[in-house]
């Protein structure tokens, strides 16, 4: 097996997850490889972090290299987002595997598959090897349409990837101008996004990449391709780990195999799959509270005063 489309692999201190998911890799053998890193924090990380990008000396195919590595410690957000940013200099497009994201095999010819089949549909901005649909078969094809961008284990293309950004101005202007209520499918999701992106882009937490890029793609009505056979399981929940440092039944999730590829013959957002992940993945802490009342209130208010002021302009 040959995989023709790039592979950026983003490590960090880690070199145990690291060989295995580089392990992968190398079973699939990308003729280009593009390893990112980032630098310790500390002395005691000095040596994790030269065990993890020895790792990845270890190539025995036909392979082009490339190595972003940071001499010091930049934090996640800035040295992945840096990274892809870096990557999408040298190429057109990737898939993106972080140290801690084991794919199964069949996750390289989804990828590099769907790659080239939405290549110049600028609808789609993601392809993602993750399903948390519990089973749910949401479609007779292959995959389907979300507007969640799940980033254990994707890709994307350098057109999309260029709209990532962290401006807190142009979230501001989107959220005033109420366009989160277009993004969100009720009040309850609405006032938890909201809160998410207020303390990402006003207080700059937490050290993210994941949700600029989740904003970057809502606010340009990108699409990401999901599998309806979950193709990624990720390893790094626990301890060591940024930002899964907790156990999960999103950790070591099962695999299986999404081949050969069917296509659905239409471009449309699964909605009921979305109101499912956002139930059961994003909302679960939030959905042990009552709705809003009062947010609903607001929120009609708003779109009165909305109606009323189109109506004497």
């Amino acid at each position: 097996m040959t995989c023709l489309t790039p592979v950026v692999f983003v490590i960090f201190r880690r070199p145990d997850l690291t060989t295995k998911v580089f392990e992968a890799i190398r079973q699939a053998q990308p003729v280009k490889l593009l390893v990112v890193a980032d630098g310790p924090r500390n002395e005691e990380e000095v040596q994790l972090c030269q065990h993890a990008r020895a790792v990845t000396e270890n190539i025995d195919w036909d392979c082009e290299i490339l190595r972003n590595y940071s001499s010091t410690n930049v934090g996640c957000r800035n040295r992945v987002s840096s990274g892809i940013s870096w990557a999408f200099e040298h190429v057109e497009e990737a898939i993106i595997l972080e140290d801690d994201c084991l794919p199964h095999p069949s996750f390289f010819c989804y990828c590099e598959t769907l790659l080239e089949y939405y290549r110049h549909d600028t609808r789609i901005m993601v392809v993602s090897g993750n399903n948390f649909q519990d089973g749910q078969q949401r479609t007779p094809y292959s995959y389907y349409f979300s507007k969640y961008n799940h980033c254990w284990g994707w890709a994307t293309w350098r057109r999309a990837w260029k709209y990532w950004e962290l401006d807190s101005q142009k979230w501001l202007e989107f959220r005033d101008e109420g366009l989160m209520r277009s993004a969100c499918d009720n009040p309850r999701e609405e006032k938890y996004w909201t809160s998410i992106f207020n303390t990402l882009f006003l207080e700059g937490k937490p050290d993210s990449w994941a949700y600029p890029w989740t904003f970057a793609c809502w606010s340009h009505g990108g699409l990401t391709v999901l599998p309806n056979v979950n193709l990624v399981s990720n390893l790094g929940f626990g301890e060591g780990a940024t930002h899964t440092g907790g156990d999960s039944k999103f950790a070591k999730m099962p695999m299986g195999e999404n081949l050969p590829i069917s296509h659905p013959p239409f471009v449309v957002q699964h909605k009921l799959a979305d109101r499912y992940t956002f139930d059961h993945v994003f909302g679960k802490v939030s959905q042990k509270w009552p709705e809003s009342k009062l947010a609903q209130i607001l929120i009609n208010l708003r779109q009165l005063k909305q109606k009323l002021f189109s109506k004497y302009v």
